[in-house]
């Protein structure tokens, strides 16, 4: 299960990055601060959120090359919601995503930020991959919280692709009123269809 997680290319060139973070600190080569690691994974958790639901799901582009896009990184996920090859963000997607994010902590907060931010945001991303991986595969988790989370994102799925747009961290669903009980939703007939 670990060994297909970790083979994904976008996977191990983030555990890669990441190690190569903390080999730097470890020869003194970077400072990381704690709370610069937490506003790294706060700054990705919240554009998990705001990009599932305002990008992924936006109504197809008016351009071809831009609703390829919008299948592959989405679209056909909801489709062929098993598939392992449509399940991680390709790292043609995330690798730019992360050269402006370093980018703008540079600008913003000075290049000694930039290892401890991204370092956040890739640990945070990395997590990302692992709750979406477990919530996709024949994978019972062990505690009740995976099960649950588990059992969120699914909801996503199977249930209403209007709600539960928060995959590893649903706290932005209750904030942005995306959380909604089950019983309380009807069912869709387009969470496998989206804008198709």
């Amino acid at each position: 299960m670990a060994v297909v997680f970790f083979r994904h290319g976008a996977v191990a060139v983030l555990t890669l990055a990441v190690v190569a973070i903390l080999a730097a600190w470890a020869a003194g080569a970077v400072t990381l601060s704690l709370a610069e690691i937490v506003l790294g994974a706060l700054l990705f958790y919240g554009s998990e959120y705001l990009m599932h639901r305002f990008a992924f799901h936006a109504k197809p582009a008016p351009w071809a090359f831009m609703r390829k896009m919008q299948h592959r990184l989405h679209y056909d996920h909801h489709v062929e919601p098993s598939r392992l090859d449509l399940l991680f963000l390709p790292l043609w997607f995330l690798a730019p995503n992360l050269l402006v994010t370093a980018g703008l902590v540079a600008l913003l907060l000075g290049g000694a930020a930039v290892a401890p931010v991204m370092l956040g945001v890739m640990l945070a991303i990395l997590h990302y991959e692992w709750v979406h991986y477990i919530a996709h595969i024949p994978y019972q988790p062990r505690t009740a919280f995976g099960r649950w989370l588990k059992q969120y994102h699914l909801r996503h799925h199977f249930i209403s692709e209007r709600h539960w747009f928060g995959v590893s961290n649903p706290s932005l669903d209750v904030a942005f009123g995306t959380y909604a009980n089950v019983s309380e939703v009807e069912r869709s007939g387009t969470t496998r269809k989206l804008h198709l």
